[in-house]
């Protein structure tokens, strides 16, 4: 009589099911936790300690997270045998992109919410990198934070011009000169889908790899 070998483990379709549930989870977390922190912080407004927090999580520590943690899931095989799939890159890059992207969409949804324009001095122009110029109102209140390249400091502005800027009176988003804006939505969106898609997909890898060491 033959003796077959009895295992506890499921059969394939039902933990790729799980597998798949489970890295589907943890991708929507650190995708939508690198969009919604750096987004939320201009928005709200937060207090700048806890936007500093928010942009450091969404910036890095997610990102981070979306591609080595499925790295140590990996219990079954030897660290110096370990390796990531490389799909995990694509959600490490596209969380640093959303958290870059999604502060700027933040600053336009402030701006557009309790933006006010007004006629500002340069009293300060930094050109040793990236332009920023340093505003004051012309009824001499302060404008803060200072005038990206981007935003309307270019390399033809100098100190003592005036510009015609929208600023957020609570300090928090950047001011521009943009009367329009521009819309990084549909880049956003397609930015986390990415990243959901490819960070669940590099995750069942990982798995699958784990399940299929056996020692040898």
């Amino acid at each position: 009589m033959a003796v077959g070998t009895a295992r506890n483990e499921p059969t394939a379709p039902v933990w790729w099911r799980t597998d798949v549930v489970r890295w589907l989870v943890f991708s929507l977390v650190c995708a939508g936790g690198s969009l919604g922190l750096s987004w939320v912080g201009p928005v709200v407004p937060l207090p700048a300690p806890l936007r500093g927090t928010g942009l450091l999580l969404a910036f890095l520590v997610l990102p981070l997270a979306s591609s080595l943690v499925p790295v140590l899931f990996l219990r079954r095989v030897p660290r110096r045998q370990r390796k990531m799939a490389w799909q995990l890159i694509v959600p490490l890059m596209a969380g640093v992109a959303m958290g870059i992207f999604g502060d700027a969409a933040g600053d336009e949804v402030a701006l557009a919410d309790r933006g006010v324009w007004t006629e500002a001095v340069v009293v300060r122009m930094d050109d040793s990198g990236t332009n920023h110029c340093d505003l004051r109102a012309v009824d001499g209140g302060e404008i803060t934070p200072s005038l990206s390249e981007g935003d309307g400091c270019h390399d033809w502005v100098s100190k003592g011009d005036r510009l015609r800027v929208r600023y957020d009176p609570a300090g928090v988003a950047s001011p521009t000169d943009d009367p329009h804006g521009g819309s990084d939505g549909a880049f956003l969106g397609t930015l986390f889908a990415v990243a959901v898609v490819m960070g669940t997909w590099g995750g069942v890898r990982q798995s699958r790899w784990d399940r299929a060491y056996d020692g040898r």
